[in-house]
């Protein structure tokens, strides 16, 4: 895998600009280089901002309405459901972690032991990496799940405080309630 810090220019007219090769690219060119392993940032030649993730989120597009799409309908209606919700962070974390371990096996599954190719078992799945992989799965759940209760939790807590203020707030601010209690108070001293 070639490891590059490319810079590409996106200019006004859609055109990608690549730096280290002085010429014009295509969405598809840039998709090979993701491919190849190279690092790249896109920016907007006239305002200077980071377009990268723009742009890969174009060949995602792309790619998802050409041939056989990775994302289900349902995939991308509970991804679109976690947006602004506070377990965001989480499914990005676990999104991301799930995909890197799968990239680490699927290497390994390419790549035999003693670091040949071996052309002939290349898509076979080794039983002891398919067990590798789903003894990751425990792990990675787990804390996926310790981290749901422990914000779960927090936000319980929080929620309890909130409303333990907002009816202070709200009783002590009733007239009515102060002069009920002054009277059972007294009520309870005269008995």
């Amino acid at each position: 895998m070639v490891s590059q810090n490319r810079l590409i220019k996106k200019y006004p007219n859609r055109r990608l600009y690549d730096t280290a090769t002085s010429t014009y690219i295509t969405l598809y060119d840039v998709k090979q280089l993701v491919i190849d392993g190279c690092q790249f940032q896109v920016i907007d030649a006239k305002s200077g901002n980071d377009l990268t993730r723009s742009i890969l989120l174009q060949i995602i597009t792309e790619e998802e309405s050409n041939g056989s799409p990775i994302f289900s309908s349902h995939t991308l209606y509970q991804i679109i459901r976690s947006y602004g919700d506070e377990f965001q962070k989480m499914m990005s974390c676990y999104l991301e972690k799930n995909l890197q371990t799968f990239m680490e096996i699927q290497e390994k599954l390419q790549t035999p032991p003693n670091g040949t190719e071996n052309s002939n078992n290349r898509n076979t799945l080794d039983p002891e990496t398919y067990t590798n992989f789903i003894d990751m799965q425990g792990p990675a759940i787990q804390g996926l799940m310790t981290n749901y209760l422990e914000q779960n939790a927090r936000a319980f807590v929080a929620m309890q405080k909130q409303m333990q203020q907002q009816t202070n707030s709200m009783f002590s601010e009733a007239p009515l309630t102060s002069n009920m209690v002054k009277q059972e108070n007294n009520g309870q001293d005269s008995d």
